[in-house]
């Protein structure tokens, strides 16, 4: 796990102190008013965000980034602590308390990863950029199935170590008080293990997801349709309860993959046992 003093001395004071994001609805696209009016998060909270495809998640997501302010399509209103964010949130990347990993990120820097870690851990003002760069390679290659080497290129990444590393480096170097994830599910990532490692720090994370699994294991989700924002369900014991059982087939499937990853052949009746195991479980 990041050590705290880098987590500390690694964002501008300006981020430091965030305690709420509200979101003030604005309009869908047939412009009539969102059913769900304002929405407030706290430290801690993971938020999901949900609908079918073009319903308006991304750019929800977008809205946040943007900070709107009644400036974009929506309407929409983004407060810091109930507040209008400073100014040097949008015109200072070092004091932008937001990151986004979105799902189409690459890398245009041909570096190796080390060096472009421990520049950016400059930046920051990181005390000990060559312990930040060692422990955002370790927190990204719990979540990527093939380790990602320090000597590497940067464009020589897979879309699932860049988007390992891209999340890695928010939380551990920048220190990202709210971290904004597009369909992470679609990268490669072990998302049973990321939501493990995010659970354990206090930032707002908010998925753009389909995965049943990240939705019922966050604390709220939102429900978006024709682009507008429509209710706000508070995960319930009986769901949590639920996601553990899908835990237990999106595991079986995981392991199913790598062993085709790794040139397996697989066994028929052995998968037949495996799911009947999972059927009569208690």
């Amino acid at each position: 796990m990041p050590n705290s003093q880098i987590l500390e001395q690694s964002i501008g004071s300006s981020a430091r102190g965030i305690h709420t994001i509200t979101i003030l609805g604005g309009q869908g696209k047939n412009h009539s008013p969102e059913s769900l009016r304002q929405v407030e998060l706290r430290m801690g909270d993971i938020v999901s965000i949900v609908g079918p495809t073009g319903c308006g998640k991304t750019t929800l997501i977008n809205d946040i980034e943007l900070y709107a302010n009644g400036n974009t399509p929506t309407g929409r209103t983004v407060l810091i602590n109930g507040e209008a964010p400073p100014e040097d949130y949008a015109s200072d990347p070092s004091s932008n308390p937001i990151a986004l990993i979105s799902q189409h990120t690459n890398f245009l820097s041909d570096l190796p990863v080390h060096e472009f870690l421990k520049t950016h851990a400059r930046i920051r003002g990181v005390e000990s950029p060559s312990r930040a760069v060692d422990e955002t390679v370790s927190f990204a290659n719990q979540l990527t199935g093939e380790p990602i080497i320090l000597e590497n290129a940067m464009t020589e990444l897979s879309g699932g170590q860049t988007r390992s590393l891209l999340i890695a480096d928010a939380i551990v170097i920048g220190n990202s008080p709210i971290i904004l994830l597009d369909e992470i599910e679609n990268a490669g990532i072990h998302r049973t293990r990321a939501l493990e490692l995010l659970k354990s720090y206090e930032k707002i994370f908010i998925f753009v997801t389909h995965d049943p699994r990240i939705a019922l294991l966050s604390d709220y989700r939102i429900v978006m349709r024709d682009g507008a924002m429509q209710k706000l369900i508070v995960t319930s014991i009986e769901e949590k309860g639920a996601a553990q059982e899908i835990r237990r087939l999106d595991d079986l499937l995981l392991g199913l993959r790598q062993r085709i990853r790794i040139g397996e052949e697989l066994n028929f009746c052995q998968i037949h046992e495996q799911l009947r195991q999972l059927a009569y479980a208690d």
